[in-house]
């Protein structure tokens, strides 16, 4: 079983390694996690540098009193480029890593044991969350949630993952609902938080929140972000409402009295409560308390 986060990630925010403009304008969002990102984010010239430039990058974040968690997303297993990653990340003040195009156990496994190793020297903790985006890493989803004790969540990725498979993208999404299905169901059965696809298109706000709401409707417990803007929109997805909050502890208390009353079954609103409602209210309950909405 992988780790469990603090606080509910419902919102996960990009921006490239290479761009420290950028990296410290992260406080001034309220993303429940950051990430710097050393892969796709940063071109093949400036993946050194952007290296190199982390180890002042993230004591000015920490000096910030950043809210969020800190991750770095290195390159692929593959990549000639992920050794010098796991080397600077890990010599940094970071929360975790999110590894790219993760598709077999042994890819995660091996970061697994960097961070053991790190942890071992540091007497410190850090979380991995990984990244699926390509046929294989659907296809494998149940056995990468559970490959690995530092993974506290998965993402879906659906534009590579699109191109993997030779699809065609389009804004209604359905050419990626089966994979995208595929891999909550298996963090969320591994008791890991589910991370969403990105939306690529960042001046359509409203694509951004129809999206969010079909992933939340899905499973998926928060969303990539590529703009602070979009970090603003997820974390609205993806807390509970005042009005489901107030339902949920009604309908707690509703069945209470009837226990209480010595009935089995209770009615509330016309529906009859039984454990799955009485779960997912309960569940509801236990979001608003992490996300800060009472």
């Amino acid at each position: 079983m992988g780790q469990h986060l603090t606080t509910s990630v419902r919102s996960l925010l990009f921006a490239p390694g290479n761009r420290p403009e950028l990296l410290k304008k992260f406080p001034r969002s309220d993303a429940d996690a950051y990430v710097i990102d050393f892969e796709d984010g940063t071109p093949e010239s400036e993946k050194q540098s952007a290296r190199e430039t982390l180890a002042a990058i993230v004591p000015y974040l920490r000096e910030q009193k950043l809210r969020g968690l800190i991750f770095v997303r290195t390159n692929a297993a593959s990549s000639p480029h992920t050794e010098a990653d796991l080397e600077a990340a890990l010599h940094t003040d970071i929360d975790g890593l999110v590894i790219p195009k993760l598709g077999a156990v042994g890819e995660l496994q091996h970061f697994g044991r960097a961070l053991a190793e790190a942890e071992q020297k540091q007497r410190r903790q850090f979380r991995l969350i990984g990244l699926i985006e390509s046929m294989a890493g659907v296809v494998a989803a149940p056995q990468l949630a559970a490959g690995d004790d530092h993974l506290c969540a998965l993402a879906f990725g659906g534009e590579d993952f699109i191109s993997d498979i030779g699809g065609r993208r389009t804004p209604e999404g359905l050419e990626v609902l089966y994979a995208r299905s595929q891999v909550v169901l298996a963090a969320r059965a591994a008791g890991l938080e589910a991370l969403d696809q990105v939306v690529v298109d960042i001046r359509d706000d409203e694509q951004f929140r129809r999206d969010a709401i079909a992933g939340r409707n899905l499973g998926y417990t928060g969303k990539m972000c590529l703009l602070p803007r979009q970090v603003t929109l997820a974390n609205d997805v993806f807390a509970p409402t005042a009005e489901e909050v107030d339902r949920s502890r009604r309908l707690i208390e509703a069945y209470d009295a009837g226990i209480a009353a010595g009935r089995g079954v209770t009615e509330f609103e016309g529906l009859m409560v039984d454990t799955p409602l009485l779960k997912r209210a309960r569940a509801i309950i236990e979001g608003a308390s992490r996300t800060g909405r009472k």
